[in-house]
């Protein structure tokens, strides 16, 4: 689209300027929080072995403040057990702050500017949504725009060399379309699954490093690889050339995709508790390795991660491996 440019340098120039209108994440709280859980921790470890009781019972105490303090591991866990197609996340991968998001205090003032945004304009249009419109009309518009990008997602399993995969799904656009116009998902029906693909997963398909963690004004978890890939992604949709000269047409589009998206987000919103940040942050990293690392294991029959630079892990697989 002609304007696909702009809206580009406009999000990184709202992204710089996010921390001027962004509310200052709520901390103060978890670090009293922390400061306390230590405070005790040193107490206990300095009082005398015969009251080994009594410690016990103060440890028992100060278990609520632990729990209330930045720890997302329990969120992680639930978010891995949920009943949604697609959605697995390891909840042992774990790496300092420092190495899996340099980019924090920025990303957290961005985040929050997000969730203003999303507090006050998005959710509660989801909200309604999800409430007016019939969920089998929302099915099918969503297939609809699915089906759209099939080819797309032909393309990015050839680029991997993954061509039995890609002819599936050139199979999958074929019947879908002659007999739905991809508003049903017959192929389904006959074990052709949708495989959704982007070109960020492809560059990690290759071992391409991640890079930071990165949250992008209005568009949330990215990555440095992953940014690039929606570069190339929104130039490559078909959507972008069928619509062209249709340009209220093709952002309606994609404003009802994000509606979309959000409203099927609204049934896990419960489970992001303590520092959602984190959570969120946690749950998008793992997520993208485990489906790198499944589709290099459906063509080496392996089970092992990728290696990466903001990744090394060992555990992530074993664990993932176990648990299916």
């Amino acid at each position: 689209m002609q304007y696909s440019q702009l809206i580009w340098v406009s999000m990184l120039s709202i992204g710089l300027a996010a921390p001027a209108y962004a509310k200052q994440p709520e901390i103060a709280g978890n670090k009293i929080a922390d400061d306390t859980a230590l405070s005790t921790s040193d107490k206990l470890s300095t009082s005398n072995d015969n009251n080994q009781p009594l410690n016990n019972d103060i440890a028992k105490a100060s278990q609520p403040a632990l729990e209330n303090s930045v720890n997302t591991n329990g969120s992680i866990k639930d978010l891995k057990n949920l009943k949604i197609d697609n959605f697995k996340v390891n909840a042992t991968a774990a790496l300092p702050e420092n190495e899996k998001d340099p980019l924090q205090p920025l990303n957290r003032q961005i985040y929050a500017f997000n969730d203003v945004v999303d507090q006050n304009v998005l959710r509660p249009i989801a909200v309604q949504y999800a409430d007016k419109v019939p969920e089998h009309v929302r099915d099918s518009l969503r297939g609809f725009r699915d089906n759209l990008g099939e080819p797309w997602n032909a393309v990015n399993q050839v680029a991997q060399g993954r061509f039995k995969r890609a002819a599936q799904t050139f199979g999958r656009f074929t019947l879908n379309t002659i007999t739905t116009l991809g508003f049903a998902d017959p192929a389904r029906r006959l074990s052709l699954p949708m495989e959704d693909e982007d070109f960020g997963t492809t560059l990690g398909y290759y071992g391409v490093p991640s890079g930071p963690y990165l949250v992008l004004p209005f568009m949330g978890p990215s990555t440095f690889r992953d940014t690039v890939g929606r570069v190339v992604d929104s130039q490559a949709r078909p959507q972008k050339y069928l619509l062209d000269g249709h340009d209220r047409i093709y952002y309606s589009d994609w404003a009802l995709s994000a509606l979309d998206t959000r409203a099927q987000l609204l049934e896990i919103e419960q489970v992001l508790q303590g520092d959602k940040y984190a959570a969120m942050r946690d749950a998008y990293l793992q997520r993208k390795n485990y489906v790198i690392a499944e589709k290099r294991g459906l063509e080496t029959g392996s089970g092992l991660f990728i290696e990466d630079d903001f990744s090394d892990d060992e555990s992530f697989m074993d664990e993932s491996m176990e648990s299916e």
